[in-house]
């Protein structure tokens, strides 16, 4: 470090001596000076005038490289404090978290990790979660079954009474266990699968209600036979007359409720399946059994993989898009339906969906009607919409559910192919939003909206169902019987048979948690996420830029609990002002007059910079303090010579005088005593040169800087001595001339 300085103050041209400004010292000087005469003071003039160039110079070298010192002063400061290596790597670590914080918060906002993941999770990848979850749901779902049970069966037979009197009975709950058996994935972003919907008893759901309940039930296969042998010849109808009157079937009997929907031997379905196996390849018929019935059916499954949104939704079902029953798009397509597992994602709040059940026999819209919270999710509740059982008297388009150009009533959708060719009619329960005809042989129904209306509470981002409850009614939609034995009395009737409900309560605890999860928490933390490590990456960046700007660049320095490295327009300070005066040095410098010290408390403090000036000020004041000080040093040094010169004139003056006025009589010296006054004033002389150069004597501060002040100190002395040595000489020419 000390040679540094070295070169740096031998580049800069600059010179630095330790002066001590104990007065005192100067006074004994002055006072020890022996009486001399006029001496010739070209000598110190031309000191003075070289003093005050080097003092102009060194004031413009302060000018010119002021920011340069500062920097460097700075750094060596820094590094005597021992935190030249800690601080820069400290910056240096803050900026780098600062950037790093950066750029994950431009990460989550351009690339949106979490939709990353929700694809993961949501496309039906083998294996994947869920894809287990839709294979084979972990959720509890009921077919919950209401019987309409007739009060008047004899009485109505009988001709007594002119309309069924019907009770509805139940529910006679089945816990439905959803499946998919998967058969292979296709390289066209779909999955082929068999659909399964295994049906368990549920008795403690069932309110009392048991499958053995004795009920009056339509006999549905001798109303199904008769309606269809009633289109054809008369030898068909006479020999299905011989039929019932031997067996002595009628078309209102006496059967338990799980007989009724899950099926009955009869004689007619016996010798149906027997003549007629073509048609009827069962020996029994139950009306729930046929509608869980999925021998031979098979779907294609969109993954995801293509379109998000459309994953676990149908492509095809028995490898078509279009139902074979209907005719036109509008009616027969199936494509982008749901079959209840899992519907379209990424709904907004008016957008339709689809819905797709074998029991249903179609596609059928959902509209949206209402928004709320389920199982902790948001959710939208949609219904099937406004005229959906139309066959073309409010929508035209839906004339296609007109089977074979017969249309039924509003309220009603033949579905006929897709029950074995058995005229069954959908409706909604009691005939819900029906036509009045439909009332017209019936009574008992109460249509309700709440009771009857069909529900879906589905989470729009994922299409999830939460809550489910679909709700249709199975009907018999007869044609004229006036030809069949026993079934007269129910021509052209629109016979209710049951209705069901397709019940999801709610998510199971696990799926709610894991749901909540993924559609809930996570959005949130990556939002939360996104703007704290934007707020981080600010704070941290501006905190570097704060440290390095007003903390290493531009940081004051208290000069009394510091002990600084200075280069340039300062040299070495000590750590702390020792309370001697004497033990002070200054470069450049020599003590103040008497009406400034370093001690004066008032002077001191116009010397400590304000705290409240910024940056620059305190480097221009310095700058001009320095400008000062060297100003009144040489100008001190330059008063003192003088004084030192006058004072030296004044005594050889009256010298002269005094022995002019002497006698002659006062007989001078010897030349030895002359000798030995020269020899004595001579030694006062050289006494006094030494006393000069020790006066000029550096004392060792440890700072470093030996060398140049020595260089400076040797060459003043010779300057003194040389000037000691004129004087002498032109004390003997006086004396000789004298």
């Amino acid at each position: 470090m000390k040679d540094f300085v070295q070169i740096w103050s031998r580049v800069t041209g600059r010179r630095y001596s330790s002066v001590n400004t104990n007065e005192r010292e100067l006074g004994d000087l002055s006072n020890n000076r022996v009486k001399r005469g006029d001496i010739d003071t070209s000598v110190i003039e031309a000191n003075l005038a070289e003093c005050e160039v080097l003092n102009s110079k060194f004031v413009d070298d302060l000018d010119f490289n002021d920011r340069k010192n500062a920097i460097i002063n700075r750094l060596f400061e820094r590094r005597k404090q021992g935190q030249i290596g800690r601080q820069p790597k400290c910056l240096f670590i803050l900026l780098m978290l600062g950037f790093f914080a950066l750029a994950a918060g431009c990460f989550i906002l351009f690339l949106h990790p979490y939709d990353f993941l929700f694809r993961q999770k949501v496309v039906l990848s083998n294996g994947g979660e869920i894809f287990e979850m839709w294979r084979k749901p972990e959720v509890d779902l009921y077919c919950r079954v209401y019987l309409f049970n007739v009060t008047n069966a004899e009485e109505y037979l009988a001709g007594t009474d002119d309309k069924l009197k019907l009770k509805e009975v139940g529910p006679y709950v089945y816990k439905e266990g959803l499946e998919h058996e998967i058969t292979g994935f296709n390289s066209n972003g779909t999955l082929s699968a068999i659909p399964k919907h295994p049906l368990t008893w549920v008795e403690e759901l069932s309110e009392g209600n048991k499958e053995d309940d004795i009920l009056f039930l339509p006999h549905i296969a001798l109303l199904s036979i008769a309606n269809v042998v009633a289109r054809q010849g008369i030898m068909t109808k006479f020999g299905l007359n011989n039929l019932i009157t031997i067996t002595n079937t009628q078309p209102l009997a006496k059967m338990t409720a799980r007989e009724f929907m899950m099926g009955y031997k009869s004689e007619l379905m016996t010798l149906g399946n027997t003549f007629m196996p073509g048609w009827i390849y069962f020996d029994k018929l139950g009306l729930i059994d046929r509608m869980y019935d999925f021998n031979g059916d098979f779907e294609t499954i969109y993954t995801g993989e293509n379109n998000l949104d459309y994953s676990g939704l149908i492509d095809t079902y028995k490898g078509s898009s279009d139902l074979p029953h209907w005719e036109g798009t509008h009616c027969s397509n199936v494509r982008n339906a749901s079959d209840g597992t899992k519907f379209k994602g990424g709904v907004t709040r008016n957008e339709s969906i689809l819905f797709y059940r074998k029991s249903l026999c179609r596609a059928a819209p959902l509209v949206p009607i209402d928004e709320g919270v389920k199982s902790g999710l948001n959710a939208y509740m949609y219904t099937f919409p406004e005229n959906m059982l139309d066959n073309g008297k409010y929508i035209e388009e839906n004339k296609c559910f007109c089977r074979k150009g017969k249309c039924l009533p509003a309220g009603l959708i033949d579905v006929t192919d897709c029950y074995y060719g058995f005229p069954i009619a959908l409706s909604y329960p009691h005939f819900y939003k029906g036509d009045d005809i439909l009332f017209s042989k019936v009574e008992g129904l109460t249509p309700n909206r709440e009771a009857h209306e069909t529900r879906f509470w589905i989470e729009p981002t994922s299409g999830l169902p939460l809550d489910v409850s679909s709700k249709l009614q199975i009907n018999m939609a007869l044609e004229d019987l006036s030809s069949i034995k026993n079934a007269k009395r129910f021509s052209n009737m629109y016979l209710p048979l049951l209705w069901f409900d397709i019940r999801m309560y709610s998510l199971t605890p696990s799926l709610e948690h894991r749901f909540n999860l993924y559609l809930n928490v996570l959005p949130i933390v990556e939002q939360g996420a996104m703007y704290l490590l934007f707020i981080s990456a600010a704070c941290l960046i501006l905190s570097s830029v704060y440290i390095l700007t007003f903390k290493v660049m531009f940081k004051t320095v208290n000069k009394k609990k510091q002990r600084n490295i200075v280069i340039g327009s300062e040299m070495w300070v000590e750590k702390e002002k020792k309370k001697s005066r004497d033990t002070v040095y200054s470069p450049c410098e020599i003590p103040l007059n008497d009406t400034e010290s370093d001690s004066d408390p008032q002077f001191d403090q116009e010397r400590r910079p304000s705290l409240l000036k910024t940056h620059s000020d305190r480097i221009k004041e310095l700058s001009h303090k320095l400008s000062d000080k060297m100003y009144d040093s040489v100008g001190t040094v330059k008063d003192l010579v003088c004084d030192e010169i006058t004072h030296v004139k004044n005594i050889f003056s009256d010298r002269r005088n005094s022995v002019k006025i002497q006698e002659t009589n006062d007989a001078y010296k010897s030349d030895s005593g002359d000798d030995e006054r020269d020899y004595g004033y001579k030694s006062v002389r050289q006494t006094d040169s030494d006393d000069e150069c020790k006066y000029l004597e550096v004392i060792d501060d440890g700072s470093g800087f030996e060398d140049e002040p020595k260089h400076f100190e040797s060459e003043r002395c010779n300057q003194l001595k040389e000037l000691d040595s004129r004087i002498d000489d032109q004390e003997m020419i006086l004396h000789i001339s004298e």
